[in-house]
C-alpha cells in the first residue's frame, strides 16, 4: 500500500494552477490499485500453470529415447497456449516461455519449434535456484536475470520464474519452467490499462506503464520513446521512494503536455522491482 507522503506529494500538486492533479489522483485512487491486481492475478495464474503443465507432462519425461523425448515434448509444448486443449491459465498470458527440464536440470526443450529454442541443452538447474528447488520436489518463484554472459550488461534481461516438479510414481522426473519477461509485463499492463479505457482512449487520454528493477526499466516494444525517456530515473525513484518507501507520485511536462506518474515498489516479484505508470488527461 501506499504511504501517507505519497497523498501528501498529491495534494501539493493540486495546490498549482498548471501540472496534473487529476492525472495525479486518478493514478493513485484507479490506476495504481489496477495494476496491483493485474501483477498479482499473472503471477498466481502463472503459478498454478506450471503446476497443471509440469503434471501434465509428467509421463513424457520417462521416454527413454532422448530424441523421441524431445520431440514429444514439443509437440506438447506447442498446445499450452492454444484453446480448447492448452492450459487454461496459460491462455492469454503474457508468458515468453514454457521449458522442459530434465532431472539433470539441463532443458529438453520449450515452446516455439526447435528453430527458435536457444535454451536447449542450458543448465538452468545450475543456474536459477528456483529450477534446482522444483528438481529437489517444491514449487517457486524467483526473478532471474537472462542474458548475464553477455558482454554488455545492457543485453541483460529479467524474468518472473515459476518453476514445479514433474513426479511419476512418487518420484521427481524433471521439471516445467514458465517466464514472464519484465517488459512483457510492461506491454501487459499498459495493453490492460488502455483496454479498460478504450472510451477515453479514443478521446485522447494517455496511459503507459513501465516495470524497473534496481537501475533498469524494461519499456514495452510499442511504448513511445517520447514518454520511456523520460521516466524516473534511479536516483529519482530512490529520492521519492526514502520519503514514501510504498510508493509515490509526480509530475512532468512533456512536449507541452502535463502528465502525472506514480512509481509503485511490486516487493512480491522482487528486490528493487516495481512499475512507472504514466497518465495524460484527455483535453477538455
Amino acid at each position: 500500500m501506499f504511504t501517507r507522503g505519497l497523498t501528501f506529494l498529491l495534494l501539493l500538486a493540486a495546490c498549482g494552477p498548471d501540472g496534473a492533479p487529476n492525472a495525479q489522483r486518478m493514478l493513485l485512487s484507479e490506476h495504481v490499485p489496477r495494476i496491483q491486481e493485474i501483477v498479482r492475478g499473472d503471477r498466481e495464474k502463472t503459478w498454478e500453470g506450471v503446476q497443471v503443465a509440469a503434471e501434465r507432462f509428467a509421463r513424457g519425461f520417462e521416454v527413454a529415447d532422448p530424441s523421441s523425448r524431445e520431440a514429444q515434448m514439443r509437440v506438447a509444448l506447442e498446445r499450452v497456449q492454444e484453446p480448447p486443449r492448452g492450459i487454461p491459465q496459460f491462455i492469454a498470458s503474457p508468458m515468453s516461455f514454457l521449458a522442459a527440464v530434465g532431472p539433470d536440470g539441463v532443458v529438453i526443450a520449450r515452446d516455439g519449434g526447435a528453430e527458435n529454442d536457444r535454451m536447449k541443452g542450458q543448465d538452468y538447474g545450475g543456474r536459477y535456484p528456483v529450477v534446482r528447488g522444483a528438481l529437489a520436489g517444491q514449487v517457486g518463484y524467483e526473478l532471474g536475470e537472462f542474458g548475464s554472459d553477455a558482454e554488455d550488461p545492457e543485453q541483460t534481461s529479467y524474468s518472473m520464474l515459476f518453476a514445479a516438479p514433474a513426479h511419476r510414481n512418487g518420484q521427481v522426473v524433471g521439471a516445467m519452467v514458465a517466464g514472464i519477461p519484465l517488459w512483457r509485463e510492461s506491454q501487459r499492463i499498459s495493453r490492460q490499462l488502455r483496454l479498460d479505457h478504450a472510451p477515453q482512449i479514443e478521446q485522447g487520454l494517455i496511459l503507459w506503464a513501465f516495470m524497473y528493477k534496481g537501475d533498469r526499466v524494461f519499456p514495452s516494444p510499442d511504448s513511445p520513446t517520447e514518454v520511456s525517456s523520460e521516466v524516473p530515473t534511479a536516483e529519482e525513484r530512490a529520492a521519492g521512494l526514502a520519503n514514501s518507501p510504498g510508493g509515490f507520485t509526480g509530475q512532468k511536462q512533456l512536449y507541452g503536455k502535463w502528465y502525472g506518474f506514480a512509481v509503485v515498489p511490486l516487493p512480491t516479484l522482487g528486490e528493487d522491482v516495481g512499475v512507472i505508470v504514466f497518465r495524460a488527461d484527455a483535453p477538455e
